[in-house]
């Protein structure tokens, strides 16, 4: 019967060069929906407790949803593998075409173990499957080494993720591109490619995703259509996509400045939608079956970085790579966006990175120089030799660096953590949490490290949102751990669809269900359903972390955040070891966790997850 699944996985073992696919268990499908639900409960299944993320061990799976390649709007597709820059759980999503082409070639999801004893790509062309040799593209770019599979299999309509040197030099912060501008960012996962010797996987499909009742899915869809249409939100996006975020950040006092020193910017018009449209934009663009069209298509005209080709800054980059680098310049800041996309370097960490790197010249720790250009704030030159070192691991600084802020900070010694900003690991986001105790509430707990799509709640923090019919003050320390369980619960849900975080700013939870619900002929039970299924995944990736060595103590901020802010609106405020205490604990106590974070037997049977540990998936 139709149910929007193909039910079911390929199995990649690059070790022994054998694939099988599997038929889906009902019981997974049932619990666990697709995307981060299946994802989460394959990798406690299927990696090795105190498994080495750069091991043959490792998995790495590239998970789609029910609602993956259907015309539902706004849908993505995820990785999941266990990260090697925290050592945890690691869930990244990413748009573009090559997560409906899974589902077009058959599958739920692509699961790959082992290594291969020389560079690889995988070639899946319907249910046929090869592992082709990669020497020959093995030190391309993302961009350069895309166009070359292509042309190998002599068809540009093949959709591929790939790692670029980055990924192949293991530098612990190497992004997955999916297609152009199309990222698995966050967390490390391109170097779990890099580490199997498999330079890309390329995908081709001719099968269609079937729902149950397709009036109903329709009606659904064309209600999502109209819910994106109407909300002010999405029109923003769709006039200057997340860039427009710089001014408003900034305007609270929450734009990462001088590696998070301070929260305002003087550059940041420059750098938001204001400067990429006057000096870049040439029009719009979409993912497949979205019609938010948050992309723009940019070019450099004149300048030194002249002739290069872009997608939008995305808020994200836009603050990392320029206002917490002290970049004011937007063809430069774009120029080291596209270079982190074609090095396949993750902008976030790498604005992190770098940030970090130029402080501690500044304070003496590491070398003032490098290549000839003055390693220092302001300096674009100084980013791209850095970049360069960081992602072919050259020489003592591109090696410390490529390591992630963490280790580079523990191998500098105590004065540099107190300026090293991750938590867990994760270099932070572009949010500065002084100014806002709910923002600062969710990085703590974010189930990846600092993170900013687990449960952020900028509207109640930052832009007057109600909650409960009632204003929220930005700077309580109590009454948050309601709203960022809610949102994290919700969007962990949304995840195993698998949603765009863009989409459900206009697509109520209403209409969510509804699309399940046609596409499936499954009902989650309403609102309270989606609570209890993102509740379920939250707890089992708490679970997974905990038996990976994760300690609770590590649900904290960095030391920079326990400064006083300099300047904005929140000026002076900051977190003291009290103040973040009083909020873990009363968000332990609505996770129905113990007082050192853990969740106990009592909240996994009431989740189902004691049944679930009797269930496993065999290969």
């Amino acid at each position: 019967m139709p149910d929007g699944y193909m039910n079911k996985f390929l199995f990649v073992d690059l070790t022994s060069g054998h694939s099988n696919a599997i038929e889906v268990p009902n019981w997974l499908r049932d619990y666990f929906i697709g995307g981060k639900g299946y994802g989460i409960k394959l990798l406690n299944d299927l990696v090795p407790r105190g498994c080495d993320p750069l091991s043959p061990d490792n998995v790495l799976m590239f998970m789609a949803g029910p609602l993956t390649g259907t015309l539902a709007p706004s849908m993505r597709a995820c990785v999941v593998t266990k990260s090697p820059l925290t050592g945890t759980l690691l869930d990244s999503y990413f748009g573009g075409s090559f997560g409906h082409e899974i589902k077009y070639a058959g599958y739920d999801g692509i699961i790959i173990t082992g290594r291969a004893a020389e560079p690889v790509y995988l070639w899946v062309d319907d249910g046929r499957v090869e592992i082709r040799p990669a020497a020959g593209i093995w030190g391309m770019g993302t961009l350069e080494s895309n166009q070359a599979i292509k042309e190998q299999l002599n068809d540009r309509s093949v959709k591929i993720a790939g790692i670029g040197p980055a990924g192949e030099n293991l530098v612990r912060f190497a992004l997955i591109s999916c297609e152009y501008n199309r990222q698995a960012g966050r967390g490390g996962a391109g170097a779990v490619m890099g580490a199997k010797n498999l330079k890309a996987v390329a995908l081709r499909g001719t099968q269609s995703v079937q729902v149950f009742d397709s009036d109903a899915f329709l009606q659904a869809v064309k209600k999502g259509y109209q819910e994106l249409k109407s909300s002010p939100d999405i029109k923003a996006l769709t006039d200057a996509g997340t860039a427009s975020s710089v001014p408003f950040a900034n305007e609270v006092g929450v734009l990462p400045t001088r590696n998070y020193y301070d929260g305002t910017f003087a550059g940041a018009n420059e750098i938001s939608d204001f400067g990429q449209s006057k000096h870049l934009w040439l029009r719009s663009e979409a993912c497949p079956g979205c019609p938010i069209r948050c992309s723009k298509v940019g070019y450099i005209r004149t300048g030194r970085y002249q002739g290069t080709v872009s997608d939008i800054v995305e808020y994200e980059s836009a603050a990392m790579l320029g206002s917490n680098l002290e970049i004011s310049d937007i063809k430069a800041v774009t120029y080291l966006t596209h270079l982190c996309d074609e090095l396949g370097l993750d902008s976030m960490s790498t604005g992190g990175v770098i940030g970090f790197a130029m402080e501690a010249a500044e304070r003496g720790l590491i070398p003032l120089e490098i290549e000839g250009q003055q390693i220092k704030f302001g300096s674009p030159l100084a980013a791209e030799k850095l970049m360069q070192a960081i992602a072919l691991r050259r020489g003592e600084l591109g090696r410390l660096l490529a390591q992630g802020v963490q280790r580079a900070a523990a191998e500098l010694g105590s004065d540099a953590e107190e300026f090293a900003v991750h938590i867990k690991g994760l270099e932070t986001p572009a949010w500065g949490p002084r100014g806002a105790t709910g923002i600062a509430l969710a990085l703590m707990t974010a189930d990846r490290g600092g993170c900013h799509q687990r449960g952020m709640p900028l509207g109640e923090d930052l832009s007057g949102a109600l909650w409960n019919d009632e204003p929220v003050d930005r700077l309580a320390l109590t009454g948050k751990g309601e709203i960022v369980i809610h949102y994290q619960n919700y969007l962990a849900a949304l995840d195993t669809l698998v949603k765009c975080d863009f989409g459900a700013f206009g697509i109520q939870p209403q209409t969510y269900l509804e699309l399940y619900q046609a596409c499936t002929g499954r009902d989650l039970g309403g609102a309270d359903g989606l609570q209890q299924l993102g509740a379920k995944i939250w707890n089992l990736g708490r679970l997974f972390n905990l038996r990976e060595g994760l300690e609770p103590q590590t649900d904290t901020l960095p030391k920079r955040f326990t400064q006083p802010l300099p300047s904005g609106p929140c000026q002076g405020h900051r977190f003291s070891p009290e103040d973040m205490q009083v909020m873990l604990q009363e968000y332990y106590r609505l996770r129905s966790w113990s007082a050192d974070g853990r969740p106990g037997q009592e909240i996994m049977n009431k989740l189902g997850l004691s049944d679930m540990q009797t269930m496993s998936i065999t290969t």
